[in-house]
């Protein structure tokens, strides 16, 4: 199973972004996506996960303000990100859930500005 994330970027404080990961190869059913973040220096954290019907998970420091959805159709797991905050500078990672094995994405950098 690869993982593909797209988005991210530089946006100042108070902005939107959104963050797309796609997942492809031998994919019978994906049981939980998510993604994780790690700032520098940071150990690796959960942001939000979804499970295939559907159930959330926030991390507090994002309840509210951030907003996973999946499309199992397309394998492809969202996360949209509101009122952005210089706190959430780091490089977010993508995960799958296949049985017992989870699976990384590359991680894309995401930069708010203050």
């Amino acid at each position: 199973v690869q993982l593909q994330a797209s988005g991210g970027g530089l946006v100042q404080a108070g902005g939107s972004l959104g963050l797309s990961c796609a997942a492809s190869g031998s994919i019978i059913s994906i049981d939980v996506m998510g993604w994780f973040r790690q700032a520098p220096g940071k150990q690796r954290d959960l942001v939000a996960r979804i499970t295939r019907a559907g159930s959330t998970n926030y991390a507090d420091s994002v309840k509210g303000r951030f907003t996973i959805s999946r499309d199992n159709a397309k394998n492809t797991v969202y996360l949209q990100m509101n009122s952005l905050k210089p706190e959430d500078t780091a490089v977010y990672y993508c995960t799958a859930l296949v049985r017992v094995t989870s699976y990384w994405g590359q991680g894309t950098q995401v930069t708010v500005s203050s």
